[in-house]
């Protein structure tokens, strides 16, 4: 794996929170690992750990809903990304709303969208997830540039993947 840090060290991703509704539960997670994957129609996946609560409610999910941070909310990145839901209720330290399908969006998001699940795909040890936008906003003016992977490798997973 050493070798191929020479090109995955070079990359500096935009992280995103990833939130999922089912069954009564509630989850979100930090994610690193997003893009858009289809042009027409338009997709996104987002590749969430396998073994992550977020996960767990995710794979039952009919929509999730994918949230841009400005480089300023750190704070939110850290409990997203550095704290469990098994432990504690994320959404009791932030402001939310119900959106389509019962997707949970953050209100203080610079840009987010919901998409319907339309396939999930084993990739190791994160599961994709791809989505179909439904619903989408954000802010009109942009609060500053975006959080990115360097912003947040010191963040502690809440659930490590080791």
């Amino acid at each position: 794996m050493a070798a191929m840090d020479v090109f995955l060290d070079r990359l500096d991703p935009d992280m995103c929170v990833v939130t999922a509704v089912a069954d009564g539960e509630r989850a979100g997670c930090l994610v690193g690992f997003s893009s858009q994957c289809s042009l027409r129609p338009v997709r996104y996946a987002v590749w969430i750990s396998d073994v992550n609560r977020t996960y767990r409610v995710a794979r039952s999910a009919d929509v999730l809903a994918v949230h841009l941070l400005a480089r300023d909310q750190r704070a939110t990145a850290e409990l997203f990304g550095g704290r469990t839901g098994d432990d504690v209720d994320k959404f009791q330290r932030v402001r939310w709303r119900e959106a389509y399908g019962g997707a949970v969006v953050l209100e203080d998001a610079e840009a987010w969208f919901v998409g319907r699940v339309v396939e999930r795909a084993a990739g190791g040890d994160h599961v994709g997830f791809v989505l179909e936008p439904v619903e989408w906003g954000g802010r009109e003016k942009a609060a500053g540039p975006l959080l990115r992977l360097a912003d947040a490798r010191t963040i502690r997973p809440g659930h490590p993947v080791d």
